[in-house]
């Protein structure tokens, strides 16, 4: 009887009372947990990318260690330039040899380790992309995305740089309004990084940086009082004012009428130039 005692109170016993074994345990919850995780970061593309669908895809294809979702940060320690070289080349480059930092040592040592891999592999990538990856400087990196792109996969794709070439904001400014436009110093602030300077001490080099964005500055300031000369109040001077008011010109009939009405002199046969006579030959 206390056996089945014992067996009707084991059968009206709830399920989620049983007692579970160690092998269902929340271990393997943790994995589970780390999925969503995984999935939530990672297909999603980089904010304010310009990056073509096809390096993105092909990027997505790589199994990164971390998607970049900020292309100006996320590259520019070159730790995830170095994983994409170690995919392709995994016994010329070693990935535990760099360092995922943010100190610009960490970015000096990194990009000077891919300098000499790319120097072994005869790869060509330009030292100017390089430097504006190192200092985040604005569209760089996704150049030189690009670039690492049509070096591995040997595809050519259209070319997302334009006017990029001295790597400033300048054509960021000319694309928006007069109001919000930079002024000089704040020019200065976003287009030279405190890296830069601790990286290159030379106050020379630093002073012509400098002078070439006040002249850009000088240069966007001139074609904005050109092309919105009423928003400056820019009065036109006496030359623009003449233009605007030329008298008629005269037509080819009145003229010709003119000088008929003055009349030309006749010029005989015996006569020479200016009216004076030839001399008869003996």
């Amino acid at each position: 009887m206390a056996a089945a005692g014992l067996g009707g109170g084991f059968l009206r016993q709830p399920a989620a009372a049983l007692p579970t074994s160690p092998s269902f345990s929340p271990q393997p919850a943790a994995p589970i947990r780390g999925k969503p995780k995984k999935c939530l970061v990672y297909p999603h593309p980089p904010k304010s990318s310009r990056l073509s669908r096809s390096v993105l895809r092909w990027l997505q294809g790589l199994d990164l260690t971390f998607f970049p979702r900020n292309v100006n940060r996320d590259f520019s320690n070159g730790f995830l330039i170095a994983e994409i070289f170690t995919i392709y080349y995994p016994w010329d480059l070693k990935l535990s040899s760099f360092e995922n930092g943010t100190s610009l040592k960490v970015k000096l040592d990194n990009w000077a380790q891919l300098e000499q891999f790319l120097a072994r592999k005869k790869f060509k990538l330009p030292k100017e992309l390089i430097h504006g990856t190192i200092h985040c400087k604005a569209g760089v990196p996704e150049i030189l995305i690009q670039e690492v792109y049509t070096l591995l996969t040997h595809r050519e794709i259209k070319s997302i740089q334009d006017d990029l070439v001295n790597f400033t904001d300048y054509s960021y400014q000319m694309r928006l309004p007069l109001v919000p436009r930079s002024t000089a110093s704040k020019s200065i602030k976003d287009n030279i990084r405190l890296s830069e300077i601790i990286s290159n001490p030379n106050m020379l080099s630093n002073e012509l940086k400098v002078e070439f964005l006040l002249l850009l500055q000088m240069l966007q300031r001139k074609l904005s009082r050109k092309l919105n000369p009423k928003w400056f109040e820019v009065k036109p001077t006496v030359g623009e004012l003449t233009l605007d008011h030329l008298p008629p010109q005269v037509s080819g009939r009145k003229y010709d009428a003119m000088i008929s009405r003055k009349g030309v002199a006749p010029v005989s046969r015996n006569t020479g130039t200016g009216g004076t006579p030839l001399k008869k030959s003996v």
